[in-house]
């Protein structure tokens, strides 16, 4: 793998940002001309979708980014792994297929959540269908390091759903429309993904005969154990959505999805993470350079915690004022869940590269077992707590499973071999965050004051100021409390591209001269 790891992040960021913004743009749109009653339907058939691909994709996704990473000396590695998994995603695929017609036919979904989701499902075969290939493409071009591709597949995939999504739902076709927008979308992105891998290493190796080279049984069982802990690792996705549209009111489900769209974008950054470290570490873990997988994990849990918190603080100061003015007025219902949502997803965030660390390993008993332990706790007080309290029940019962898994997979990295916060500095950070809400919180209240935007109508001025205004007062909090070294910004800065890097570079060198543990840092930190 010829990039660097911070090149791979940046690559990955970038797509993930581009993702981000056309996601910022489209759901409002979505969720205004569908209402919420659709949206919600809308919602839990993508949840379904997802269940769905666990079985489908993931032993296919992980083990081929895996395993195409890894530096072998059996000879044409990479061709041959390549073709094991293209023949296992075709099998896997129509079986999956075949099982939800089945299920479909059998009247399973109209049963459960009513006789529209009938119709619904028979368009999710083919979500099934072309999502299958787009993953198989694009994990397969990040296992070579080929994240230059593997992204902007992501990218086309995105913006083919929302050109085509958006004015479907636009002129009445409702969920279906939106699920049509992901089927095209899905097909545009695998067939353009198998031409670039095509040409990157030669397809041709799926017809060649098996030579009895691969470890296949190492293989299997990884794919085995990968499917059972996507599974408990998307079940605390998707069980609230599932069981509030079984056990609540479509206008809940369609508040409720709102709420978590919001909230999952603190999941920025650790996704870019969890997206890098699972191939990029499995080829530290394959040199043996262990000390350098620790510190690598240590750093970043400290910088996820400091990024996700101030990204939490920030929307629950504009919650009120932010979430009607995107998803319409009637969403002012979803500003609650919000809140109580926010808390557990930054332990979710916090564990995300501890997670992907531990899965480029190899090693993934005590991942499972971690991420078994929220998963069973989510479910337990999903039933207990939809019945009485909704989707509020759903909220409060979703945020303790997301903030469990911080706490059980510190524990699992102890187990596979490294020490995810030996320099998380996690008192720093929390009187960093209690501290910072404060002026965060105020300035959001006494901003509240709305002004006119052209072709955009009426948005409150705090909307503008408290996010570049409370970043600044956090990062000098974090930097006076110990939480954030001043070096550490500036290095991080210096590896974005110009001019950005080129104004960076210097000054990082010359805070690394001056900073030799008390120097300069003694005045920034009390």
């Amino acid at each position: 793998m010829k990039r660097s790891l911070t090149s791979g992040i940046l690559t990955v960021a970038s797509g993930k940002f581009i993702t981000l913004f056309l996601g910022i743009i489209s759901s409002p749109l979505l969720y205004r001309w569908m209402g919420p009653a659709d949206y919600g339907a809308y919602a839990t058939v993508l949840s379904a979708h997802s269940v769905i691909m666990i079985f489908v994709s993931t032993a296919v996704a992980d083990g081929v980014r895996k395993y195409v990473a890894e530096d072998r000396s059996i000879e044409g590695w990479e061709r041959s792994v390549v073709g094991f998994y293209l023949r296992l995603a075709t099998l896997l695929v129509v079986v999956g297929s075949a099982i939800l017609g089945v299920l479909t036919y059998a009247g399973v979904f109209e049963f459960v959540w009513g006789p529209e989701f009938t119709r619904y499902s028979y368009v999710m075969i083919g979500m099934v269908i072309a999502s299958q290939y787009m993953m198989f493409a694009r994990k397969s071009l990040m296992g070579f390091g080929l994240e230059k591709y593997s992204e902007p597949l992501k990218v086309l995939y995105n913006v083919s759903f929302v050109v085509v999504a958006v004015p479907l739902v636009y002129y009445g076709y409702g969920v279906v429309g939106a699920l049509l927008g992901q089927v095209i979308a899905a097909g545009l992105a695998a067939a353009l993904g198998h031409v670039v891998l095509h040409f990157h290493q030669s397809l041709r190796s799926v017809f060649e005969r098996d030579d009895g080279a691969l470890p296949k049984r190492e293989m299997m069982s990884f794919n085995t154990l990968s499917i059972v802990l996507v599974f408990l690792l998307m079940s605390l996705y998707h069980v609230d959505v599932m069981m509030l549209q079984a056990l609540g009111t479509q206008a809940e489900v369609g508040h409720y999805k709102a709420a978590l769209v919001f909230a999952e974008f603190l999941w920025f950054a650790p996704i870019t993470l969890q997206t890098v470290f699972v191939h990029s570490t499995s080829e530290l873990w394959s040199k043996g350079e262990n000390e350098r997988v620790s510190r690598l994990a240590a750093k970043t849990t400290r910088y996820t915690f400091l990024l996700t918190a101030v990204m939490a603080i920030g929307m629950a100061a504009l919650a009120n004022d932010v979430v009607p003015v995107y998803w319409g007025p009637e969403s002012e219902p979803a500003v609650e869940p919000l809140l109580l949502l926010l808390p557990g997803a930054v332990g979710f965030a916090l564990a995300r590269p501890m997670l992907a660390i531990g899965q480029g390993k190899g090693e993934l008993r005590y991942p499972i077992i971690a991420t078994g332990l929220a998963a069973g706790i989510n479910v337990v007080l999903n039933t207990v707590l939809i019945p009485l309290y909704g989707m509020h029940g759903a909220a409060v019962a979703t945020s303790i499973g997301y903030g469990s898994m911080a706490v059980f997979h510190v524990w699992s990295a102890w187990q596979v071999g490294f020490d995810p916060v030996s320099d998380a500095r996690y008192a720093r950070v929390l009187a960093t965050a209690l501290v910072a809400a404060v002026p965060i919180f105020a300035l959001a209240n006494a901003l509240s004051i709305p002004i006119a935007i052209p072709l955009v109508g009426s948005l409150p001025l705090s909307t503008f100021v408290v996010p570049p205004v409370g970043l600044a007062t956090f990062l000098v909090i974090a930097v006076a409390f110990g939480a954030l070294d001043l070096t550490e910004i500036f290095r991080v800065l210096a590896q974005f591209p110009d001019p950005i890097g080129s104004k960076a570079k210097p000054v990082c060198r010359r805070l690394q001269n001056r900073d030799k543990e008390g120097l300069f840092s003694q005045y920034f930190k009390f």
